[in-house]
């Protein structure tokens, strides 16, 4: 038996932001970065509050938010006692919120307050999910937690929060949707409703992700990609991932480099890798791509159609097709492509790839993209 369960209230469209004037006499804590401040975009949030709440913001987010940064959120909302967490921004302020929520919880210093997640970028799919990704910096990796806990309470999707976005986090954050999309359809978890899910946001992305990297100011487009970082959220809550992300959690971790520029390096790989040695994952694959209107796509030459349609999406947004592109060089990873393909395995996203990787596997996908 498999349960099915959407635990998120989910507002979308150019006026999402009107469901914060719902809130009266609530103590609000607003975790974000201190550019959201600086730059005065916190207003998008602040001027929907009225004056019969309290809000405090904490803006101490850094990038892959550590253990560090939030045992310092968990004082800052034991002092402040919030009944609503507001996140405001990309994967690493909600994360942060999400981690910082759960701890606070776990060593009785704050209540459960409800959670609120409001993203700025369209990549992670974080606002629906029970996952979050911690960086341990004395060891140099990320470790993802996954909890029931850390399912948010309400999700606010508005377009106008995403125009800004610069091409390369449109590139690197609409790859992640990608793959997170990919990954739940080939899941050994996968069901009937993550694969609606995972196909809507495929379709998506393909259609509109390279406009939204040409033209930030395409609403229509920034709307569609938005939306589809959500779809493809759903579809993993329900059905995880897969060795892609086991891989690039690893890599994120030891060599610090963006997460889903990792994903666009490896996606291609992994995806001729579980065609390879699942028939499932290829005929899934197959599947998709001829959903994807490409011609001839039955069995090998399926996976092949969809593998040159994510190089050619690649190239459009001018991103790297190997890790030595991407800035790194053999010297990088030589002395810990032991430790990554070690700990890829021991991700719990690698847990429900189609097939299950060896240390050896993975060594010779990571070293074959240097």
């Amino acid at each position: 038996m498999k349960q099915i369960k959407f635990g998120t209230e989910i507002y979308i469209g150019s006026d999402a932001l009107s469901f914060l004037q719902t809130f009266e006499n609530e103590r609000l804590c607003i975790v974000t970065d201190k550019f959201m401040v600086e730059s005065d975009i916190i207003k998008y949030v602040t001027n929907e509050i009225n004056d019969t709440n309290t809000y405090e913001i904490f803006t101490d987010i850094v990038p892959d938010p550590t253990i560090e940064n939030v045992v310092s959120g968990v004082e800052k909302l034991a002092q402040f006692k919030p009944s609503q967490v507001i996140a405001f921004g990309g994967g690493s302020a909600i994360d942060a919120a999400k981690a910082i929520k759960l701890m606070g919880i776990e060593l009785n210093l704050i209540n459960a307050a409800k959670l609120i997640i409001i993203p700025t970028t369209s990549g992670t799919g974080s606002e629906v999910t029970n996952f979050s990704v911690i960086t341990n910096k004395k060891e140099n990796l990320k470790y993802p937690l996954v909890d029931e806990r850390l399912q948010p309470d309400v999700a606010i999707l508005d377009p106008r929060l995403v125009k800004t976005a610069p091409p390369v986090i449109t590139a690197d954050t609409g790859m992640d949707v990608l793959t997170h999309a990919l990954e739940a359809y080939v899941s050994t978890e996968a069901t009937v409703f993550s694969d609606a899910l995972a196909e809507k946001a495929v379709e998506l992305i393909f259609d509109y992700l390279v406009r939204a990297y040409k033209n930030g100011d395409d609403l229509e487009a920034r709307e569609q990609v938005h939306y589809a970082s959500c779809l493809a959220g759903l579809a993993f809550n329900q059905a995880s991932l897969g060795l892609c992300h086991g891989i690039a959690h690893t890599i994120g971790g030891k060599l610090h480099l963006a997460h889903g520029r990792i994903n666009g390096v490896l996606l291609p790989s992994i995806v001729q890798y579980n065609g390879n040695e699942s028939q499932r994952a290829l005929e899934r694959y197959a599947h998709l791509a001829k959903k994807q209107g490409l011609s001839n796509s039955k069995g090998k030459m399926g996976v092949r159609n969809l593998i040159n349609e994510i190089v050619d999406l690649r190239s459009k947004l001018n991103m790297p097709s190997n890790f030595i592109e991407a800035g790194l060089t053999k010297e990088d990873i030589a002395p810990i492509i032991g430790q990554v393909s070690e700990q890829a395995l021991l991700d719990p996203t690698t847990k429900t790839n189609p097939k299950a990787p060896t240390a050896e596997d993975v060594r010779k996908i990571v070293t074959n993209l240097f």
